[in-house]
């Protein structure tokens, strides 16, 4: 990926909060499953490198939103690329961890949380999914929040993307505000 180094993210923290399970090795390491019928896995490799994208909050970009009139279109995004070789997970007791472990993710915030009670039909199920994971040998962060612009343009388009109705947006403004913050500190 092509990053400018005023876009670059290199702070672990960061890249991880546009991703899922960071617990595991030095970067972290990404756990998934798919329909067996999907031939998708069937292309991983243990000797193949994969790349996984995670696609953070974006919005466009006025050129209204600029002090300076020689101003263009833009879009501003967050997204970070994941490497690794991914390995396959396809025991039972391994399936069923990963997904008992996904379920309780998911449900711990609901009232009352649902729980997996592995009924036989249930099991049954697991024959028909293939786990992996992919512990993450690199990571590249490229966070585009109008750095490259005055500071007056990015608190401007901050506060115009504030108002927006698109959710994406709120969030780029967001992480403007505590780029801004982490910038002028």
């Amino acid at each position: 990926m092509y990053i400018p180094a005023a876009n670059q993210v290199d702070e672990l923290q960061m890249l991880h909060a546009l991703m899922l399970d960071t617990t595991r090795g030095a970067y972290g390491t990404l756990i998934g499953h798919m329909a067996r019928a999907n031939p998708q896995w069937q292309h991983f490799s243990s000797t193949s490198e994969v790349l996984t994208i995670f696609q953070g909050p974006h919005a466009y970009i006025s050129p209204a939103w600029y002090t300076r009139a020689d101003a263009v279109p833009t879009w501003n995004y967050a997204v970070v690329h994941a490497f690794g070789t991914p390995q396959l997970v396809d025991q039972e007791a391994d399936l069923y961890k990963m997904l008992t472990s996904l379920v309780n993710l998911h449900e711990s915030a609901k009232q009352p949380p649902w729980s997996i009670a592995w009924s036989d039909s249930q099991h049954k199920l697991l024959k028909g999914i293939v786990g992996f994971e992919i512990p993450i040998t690199q990571l590249e962060g490229k966070f585009k929040l109008s750095q490259n612009r005055s500071l007056e343009d990015q608190i401007s388009v901050s506060a115009a993307l504030q108002y927006s109705d698109h959710s994406d947006a709120q969030l780029i403004a967001q992480m403007m505000l505590d780029n801004i913050d982490r910038a002028t500190k």
